[in-house]
């Protein structure tokens, strides 16, 4: 399968989270958000340039930034969130 940041899944695609990259800033808001390693992740949309991206996890939508969006590596495939 292949590995994509979310920042570069189409909306609708579903994947699974592989890695975040960045600090434990990042890493810490995220997993406040229920974003982490090993959790199904689907994007729902985005806005044409760099706008937030809303995203389907664990049941809960939630809109975050690009840059995030471009940290989080997904192994893109079938899953659901």
């Amino acid at each position: 399968m292949p590995v994509k940041s979310l920042g570069q899944l189409r909306a609708g695609e579903s994947g699974k989270i592989i890695r975040i990259e960045g600090g434990h800033g990042i890493i810490n808001r995220l997993a406040a958000l229920d974003i982490r390693p090993g959790r199904n992740i689907r994007k729902l949309s985005s806005s044409f340039i760099r706008g937030p991206v809303t995203i389907e996890v664990n049941r809960a939508q939630v809109a975050i930034g690009f840059g995030m969006a471009s940290r989080i590596i997904v192994e893109a495939g079938n899953t659901s969130p």
